[in-house]
């Protein structure tokens, strides 16, 4: 009598591997929209200050630069609410297909203000897909496949940062930033549409569940499926939770009174609102998924704040040539997809919860590295290592707690997760920059030195690397 196939092995004896027979097409499909995705985003930023310049926008760049991350607050939610209710397929369907239109928008622009609207719909659609995308790996794989499939999709998000800002910058300058956009449209047409067909001919439906030991099939003791479906957030509270972050982002742009109003406007907004779209317990690291979207927030905020810091660090106070800067965003890449990769072949040899702890270590000692480097007796570039350092944290950390968090949802509730942690990472990007910006500017304000301030700025940055650190035991899996 022939048993069971072993936890490594498919129905037919063979090892279940990504780019098997039963996932190949779910994988590439995935893949191909995660790269161009990535690439579309990463490659657009070098173009938004020379398109602001030629719409005579200058002023409001902080708004088009930054309204990108409030949609993408409402996108996740979007995604995350769709997914549980109708599957994976078609938020992410949709949200292939935005991403496509809004590059049309944002080429066409004959103001800021559609540039901005551009922007703001492509971050709907980039959340929408991230959610999806998450959702939809843990209903196409197996537990055992998820880390790997994540980690493929953190390379493919990643890797184009090795050309899309140079070859973007050469179209440019060769040719017109609207050629960028029209371009990467032209690009992401027929992928989107591969997927569109692929996940119309899927369920999608969630596959069972290996159980843990001891764990209750609903992930929760006594839960309730109707209350569960009542604690899920409305999108009338992510829709004003992206006004808000975008009225923060206006404020910024100017010192009167109408930006004031706005920026307070959108503070109320925030406290209001926020709260609804996390789980309960998030922000006293209530362990379980409420911890796992905490540390989300956490070391995001320190990672992209730093990768902001830096490279202005480098441009103003050191003198460094922007190939150089450049060069420090590859490297960044590079680090992140191999340790991306690492943390997914670790698989079942250490705790998930571990690596978190790991990674917000590196970042803590990246950020050292980062003030180190503002002292003036010290070669230039040594700040440039940090943002490589951060990237090796960030590769362990992120592909963890998105696993940790599918641990802790069940089957029903994982696109909800998924939406939770886009929404905490933006948030955390968010908050963290703007206290950093504020004490910079702050210090500034005050007559002190480049340098200084930067170092002071660096300094906050330990904050959420050392909290991080200490807070991830609390998300570990049953």
């Amino acid at each position: 009598m022939t048993g069971p196939a072993t936890a490594h092995q498919a129905p037919g004896g063979a090892e279940e591997r990504l780019f098997s027979p039963a996932y190949a097409a779910a994988t590439i499909g995935f893949a191909a929209v995660m790269f161009l995705t990535g690439f579309a985003a990463l490659a657009v930023v070098p173009m938004l200050p020379v398109a602001a310049r030629e719409l005579d926008g200058v002023p409001l760049y902080p708004l088009v630069a930054g309204c990108f991350v409030a949609a993408s607050l409402f996108g996740g939610v979007l995604g995350g609410d769709w997914a549980d209710r109708a599957g994976a397929g078609r938020p992410l369907a949709a949200g292939v297909v935005l991403a496509v239109v809004t590059l049309v928008v944002s080429a066409t622009s004959t103001t800021i203000w559609q540039l901005a609207v551009g922007r703001f719909l492509d971050g709907v659609a980039a959340g929408m897909i991230a959610v999806a995308i998450n959702t939809a790996i843990a209903h196409a794989y197996p537990d055992r496949l998820r880390a790997r499939a994540l980690a493929l999709m953190s390379t493919c998000w990643i890797i184009p940062s090795l050309a899309g800002p140079p070859l973007a910058g050469l179209v440019a300058e060769w040719w017109s930033w609207r050629a960028v956009f029209f371009g990467l449209a032209a690009l992401t047409v027929i992928p989107s549409l591969a997927v569109v067909l692929l996940l119309r001919s899927r369920s999608w439906q969630a596959p069972p569940e290996e159980p843990e030991p001891g764990r209750p099939e609903s992930g929760r003791p006594g839960s309730d499926p109707s209350a569960e479906r009542a604690s899920r957030p409305t999108l009338m509270v992510a829709a004003a939770v992206s006004v808000g972050a975008a009225l923060g982002q206006y404020a910024v742009s100017g010192w009167d009174v109408r930006h004031l109003l706005c920026g307070v406007a959108g503070l109320a907004l925030l406290v209001v609102f926020v709260p609804r779209l996390l789980p309960p317990g998030t922000w006293r690291a209530a362990r379980g998924l409420p911890a796992a979207v905490l540390l989300r927030g956490l070391t995001s905020g320190a990672y992209f704040t730093l990768e902001a810091f830096v490279p202005l660090l480098l441009t103003t106070a050191r003198r460094v040539p922007p190939v150089q800067t450049g060069l420090a965003f590859t490297g960044a890449a590079i680090a992140w997809a191999g340790s991306s990769w690492l943390q997914g072949r670790l698989q079942g040899r250490v705790s998930r919860h571990r690596l978190v702890t790991a990674g917000a270590l590196v970042m803590g000692a990246a950020v050292a590295v980062a003030a180190v480097g503002t002292l003036p007796g010290l070669p230039a570039l040594t700040a440039a290592g940090a943002m490589v350092l951060a990237a090796v944290g960030m590769g362990m950390a992120a592909p963890s707690l998105t696993l940790l968090s599918l641990t802790h949802s069940p089957p029903d509730r994982q696109g909800y997760a998924g939406s939770a942690m886009q929404t905490s990472q933006n948030l955390g990007q968010m908050a963290v920059m703007g206290l950093v910006a504020a004490l910079f500017n702050l210090l500034l304000g005050f007559g002190s030195a480049d340098l200084p301030a930067y170092a002071a700025a660096f300094g906050l940055l330990l904050v959420p690397s050392v909290l991080a650190a200490a807070l991830a035991v609390r998300a570990r899996s049953v």
